[in-house]
């Protein structure tokens, strides 16, 4: 079941609770003030003890028709947009402005979960998530990290299985 320790709900949390879904909470200090450059995911797999292909960072991404996609990549890796412009089904796509992330999502940057957006958008893994047996995501605010097994997670996003990593 799931840990809280002082962690306050989350609507990630929610979701996998509503949907009888285990997952573990874990946390770490997060300083908000800190630029979020690349690395940050990788930083977290550390703070955490975790291993980096375990943790799936979210990135919100922009197709050329203006639909907003969700792609979940391990923390070691970046979103390959070759890849993943195929494996959407579209001509071009690029990473949402950090300043709109929280109009789109209703989350922060740093804090973006795939499960809870203000609207389910089409959502892709990794396909390298399904050789664990639990992947860790951001519960959906900076410092917290849900594990949860990557079927469960895609079951519940409606998310598809793709090699979109590179």
């Amino acid at each position: 079941m799931s840990s809280r320790n002082t962690v306050k709900k989350t609507n990630a949390m929610r979701i996998l609770d509503n949907a009888g879904i285990p997952y573990t909470v874990l946390t770490y200090d997060d300083d908000t003030e800190h630029p979020l450059e690349s690395g940050a995911a990788l930083r977290t797999a550390e703070k955490l003890g975790l291993s980096p292909e375990t943790v799936f960072k979210t990135i919100v991404m922009r197709s050329d028709t203006k639909e907003i996609c969700v792609f979940c990549v391990p923390a070691p890796q970046e979103v390959n947009l070759k890849k993943a412009r195929s494996t959407a089904g579209v001509k071009e796509l690029s990473p949402v402005k950090p300043a709109e992330i929280n109009s789109l999502t209703g989350y922060i940057r740093g804090g973006c979960s795939p499960l809870g957006m203000k609207r389910q958008y089409r959502t892709f893994i990794d396909s390298s998530a399904g050789g664990f047996p639990v992947i860790y995501i951001s519960a959906g605010q900076r410092g917290v990290q849900i594990g949860v097994p990557a079927e469960a997670l895609a079951g519940v996003t409606g998310a598809v299985f793709a090699d979109i990593a590179g």
